[in-house]
């Protein structure tokens, strides 16, 4: 699969499909790969946005969750996205409310999977010197339950990343200023129905981590995906999918 990237301004992002708007935010080493089965599913029945979020692109003093939801609240307002169902993964859940947070009138409904805003075990600043490879493979696998699904390919996107110096420095910043932002003390203001979608086995935000922002959000509902890392729609798409379908066709217009 590869979908055409556009570009408006500064914004690229992906925009297939027609319907009601499902927009997807990718985590902090997520490429439009991780979302590939859920596009190819979706794209019949919703308009399927995907925003590249700079995660390298921004000045450093704006690497952090706040600067990226700025950003994406630009995207919504340049593109005019209404009712959106938003979903993101890893630090694009953390994004996502945020987001939800400060401008709830364009949202229609939120999903997480595996999203940080409370806790996670990040890659943190333990980084050892660059150009360790078999270091690089070992974070990757710890994202999965199953570690053939670190490919070469992917094992290449992260080593690529964090062989660059100013990469680096900026995965670093997102990183802690993920740990920085905790959401604890807001949740509660999160008035939209919400789908948490968790790996049983996810070691970067654990299982207790999905079971408090289930207490936390008021109107959540909770599901585990066995033998499933910290990427569910990536690793387990077809379950993820059917989740997925059954809340949107509950809460469409």
């Amino acid at each position: 699969m590869s979908y055409e990237v556009k570009q408006l301004d500064k914004f690229q992002y992906i925009d297939v499909g027609e319907g009601e708007p499902l927009v997807l935010f990718h985590g902090l080493f997520g490429a439009l790969s991780n979302f590939e089965d859920l596009i190819d599913r979706f794209k019949g029945t919703h308009r399927v946005i995907v925003p590249i979020l700079p995660l390298f692109g921004l000045d450093l003093l704006s690497t952090t969750v706040g600067g990226l939801q700025k950003y994406v609240n630009r995207f919504f307002e340049k593109l005019d996205i209404r009712d959106m169902h938003l979903l993101g993964n890893s630090l694009g859940g953390h994004v996502a409310l945020v987001q939800v947070l400060k401008h709830p009138e364009r949202i229609k409904t939120l999903i997480l999977t595996g999203s940080s805003g409370l806790f996670e075990n990040g890659m943190g600043d333990t980084y050892p010197k660059r150009g360790d490879r078999d270091y690089i493979r070992k974070k990757t696998e710890f994202t999965f339950y199953d570690p053939k699904m670190a490919t070469e390919e992917l094992v290449n996107e992260v080593f690529e990343i964090t062989n660059n110096r100013l990469k680096v420095i900026k995965i670093i910043a997102l990183a802690k200023s993920a740990i920085r932002n905790n959401l604890g003390q807001e949740l509660n203001e999160i008035k939209q129905p919400t789908l948490l979608i968790w790996g049983k086995n996810d070691q970067v935000t654990p299982p207790f981590v999905a079971e408090e922002f289930h207490k936390l959000i008021p109107n959540s509902e909770l599901y585990f995906i066995d033998k499933c890392g910290h990427a569910p729609m990536m690793e387990v798409p077809s379950e993820f999918n059917v989740l997925l379908e059954a809340f949107l066709n509950k809460h469409k217009s």
